[in-house]
């Protein structure tokens, strides 16, 4: 059974929520009701059916926090689980990575509980960028673009189709809550390394540098904006540069992540006002750069697995020119944006970055 609910998930009067034994699953930060200045898990504190909260830390903000842990034997015997965590509308966020787990160990069980995603807006907007997974791919990456340009909510809608799931899943509109209408979607941190208003844009093809030697600015203010690490001649490289963007030469220390505490080279990308920027895209032409600059340079092979796409990983082999890359990514887009459709649960659609 599947719904969707135009009224705030407190409204809502399912006796599973009222009564039933209710489990929250968020990153913290983003289940912060600017109405009532409490968070999702106090809700059902106060009506004494909350029976778990899973959590990635007791920190909000602090590296290694990226992921949500749950053994699925701790499902067992729910009546509800309450998903809230703020999408960033790309495919390999960890969180929602972990929250495609989660539907996947539901389906796992005799007597499901019935799942409820609290919906957000997508701060990356509805922009699309790359391919749904054609290559080799991490088990719980879905049949999606990079990114993808739905909510939270509408991705929730389509993997419970692609699993076939067996349990109810209930859609709260990302437009019945106070925080939706009255704060910007990264308001509040998605995440630790989800800094502030430019990050969206930039984390598509930015984390991809993590599957590298470079470091995405990981330990700084302002990560997937910055990149560099210390073999870098940062200034004296003609970087692949697409119309509207700039790269500003700088140096950094990571306090956290790849060579912390040491002094980096690198990069900070910055937009132009109105540009549309395909990160994906560049990061892949700034990757196939690097290796043929840098004898340094060393790719992951993880990260084929995350890029998923076999067109890609050719090029990044250096055996296709980029202009192939460019012709296969305008098709493969084009092909996700009519699949897409079927699982919109708003009235704006995702569109290409032309």
């Amino acid at each position: 059974m599947f719904s969707f609910r135009t009224t705030p998930l407190r409204d809502q009067l399912d006796r599973a929520l009222l009564e039933g034994r209710v489990a929250v699953f968020t990153n913290g930060a983003s289940s912060w009701d600017a109405f009532s200045g409490g968070y999702l898990h106090e809700l059902f504190a106060e009506r004494g059916n909350l029976v778990k909260v899973f959590l990635p830390d007791e920190r909000e903000i602090a590296p290694g926090t990226a992921h949500i842990d749950f053994d699925p034997d701790e499902l067992g015997g729910l009546d509800a689980v309450v998903v809230e965590i703020q999408d960033v509308g790309v495919r390999y966020f960890p969180f929602t990575v972990d929250v495609l787990r989660l539907m996947s160990a539901l389906n796992t069980l005799e007597d499901a509980p019935s799942l409820y995603i609290v919906d957000h807006p997508n701060p990356a907007g509805r922009y699309v960028e790359g391919s749904m997974p054609s290559g080799e791919s991490d088990q719980w990456t879905p049949a999606v673009a990079h990114r993808h340009g739905l909510t939270l909510g509408e991705l929730c809608h389509l993997y419970a189709d692609e699993i076939g799931a067996r349990y109810a899943l209930h859609i709260i509109s990302a437009e019945a809550a106070a925080t939706a209408r009255t704060l910007m979607p990264w308001t509040v941190p998605p995440a630790s390394d989800f800094s502030g208003v430019f990050t969206p844009f930039f984390y598509s093809g930015g984390s991809l540098w993590a599957e590298t030697n470079i470091n995405p600015g990981i330990g700084t203010a302002r990560p997937y904006e910055f990149f560099g690490a210390p073999f870098v001649k940062a200034g004296k490289d003609a970087l692949p540069m697409p119309e509207g963007v700039l790269a500003r030469p700088c140096s950094f220390v990571p306090l956290s992540g790849r060579y912390e505490g040491e002094v980096c080279h690198g990069y900070q990308l910055l937009l132009q006002a109105g540009v549309a920027y395909n990160s994906l895209l560049h990061t892949v032409r700034l990757i196939r750069y690097f290796q043929e600059h840098y004898s340094e340079f060393r790719i992951m092979d993880s990260l084929y697995g995350k890029v998923a796409d076999a067109v890609i990983a050719e090029y990044l082999r250096g055996g296709i020119t980029f202009d192939i890359v460019e012709e296969h990514i305008k098709g493969e887009e084009q092909k996700w944006i009519r699949k897409s459709k079927r699982y919109l649960l708003y009235d704006e659609v995702p569109v290409r970055i032309k």
